[in-house]
């Protein structure tokens, strides 16, 4: 059982907690259209069976040794085409909380993947409700590895590994701490203050004004990160002019 007491507002102040599930977000989803859900309330459990990722892809984390949990929130003061705040905003949350314990290595990984050096730590998937121009609901999944050491994929990496402790980190607590920078990053974003917040999310981007090499519809290319626009998408700098790129229209080519 979570039991976590965040310095918080509403996020994590209420925990929905399964010890085993096939997806939080789903579960998450099913807590909306059953009712009107506390907003800020997290669906958590020990054991993803069928957990979701960006592009498709599976979430692969080993019971009880990490953290699997979804978000509900309710921004309404985004628009339909201002979704990609809330994942600088959540993005920007989780590194605040990690970056104290991992160092200068930890970056966000376009769109919202969370890295230390080449190695993956953590991913967000959030899926949003819409209500006529507004985002009435969203649900923010999240995945992180803390406590797993062994991986099928030799790209993955977790807290322990890059941080390690004598005794497993405890995932209440960093829950709890997820729980309350997250809510700061998402007042500030509440607030209209999304100058800070971008400003923010490209200081962490990885590989942001690095020049890298990827690949795009079957053409691999040399450029270099120039930032993210209003609708999130990905510029990326080549030969002198800027080419944007959507979700799944681009990926890093490992040089």
């Amino acid at each position: 059982m979570y039991k976590i007491y965040p310095k918080t507002l509403f996020i994590g102040q209420i925990v929905k907690y399964l010890p085993s599930c096939q997806s939080t977000n789903d579960e998450a989803s099913t807590l909306i259209a059953e009712g009107d859900p506390t907003e800020g309330t997290l669906v958590v459990t020990d054991n993803q069976t069928a957990g979701r990722g960006q592009r498709g892809n599976v979430w692969e984390a080993k019971s009880a040794q990490n953290l699997t949990f979804s978000l509900i929130l309710k921004p309404s003061f985004l628009s339909a085409t201002e979704q990609f705040w809330l994942n600088m905003a959540i993005s920007l949350g989780i590194y605040d909380t990690l970056s104290s314990l991992i160092g200068s290595d930890l970056r966000i990984k376009w769109p919202n993947d969370i890295y230390v050096g080449n190695r993956k730590l953590g991913g967000i998937l959030i899926e949003n409700i819409l209500h006529g121009y507004s985002i009435a609901w969203s649900v923010a999944g999240i995945g992180l590895n803390i406590n797993q050491t062994e991986f099928t994929y030799p790209t993955a990496t977790s807290l322990q590994q890059e941080a390690p402790l004598p005794e497993n980190y405890d995932l209440p607590g960093i829950l709890s701490s997820l729980s309350e920078k997250i809510e700061a990053r998402y007042l500030q974003l509440r607030a209209n203050q999304r100058e800070n917040v971008k400003v923010n999310y490209l200081q962490t981007l990885y590989r942001y004004q690095q020049e890298a090499t990827f690949e795009s519809n079957g053409e691999t290319f040399r450029g270099s990160i120039a930032g993210v626009d209003a609708l999130g998408r990905l510029a990326i700098a080549v030969g002198g002019e800027l080419r944007y790129f959507g979700f799944k229209e681009v990926s890093f080519v490992n040089d």
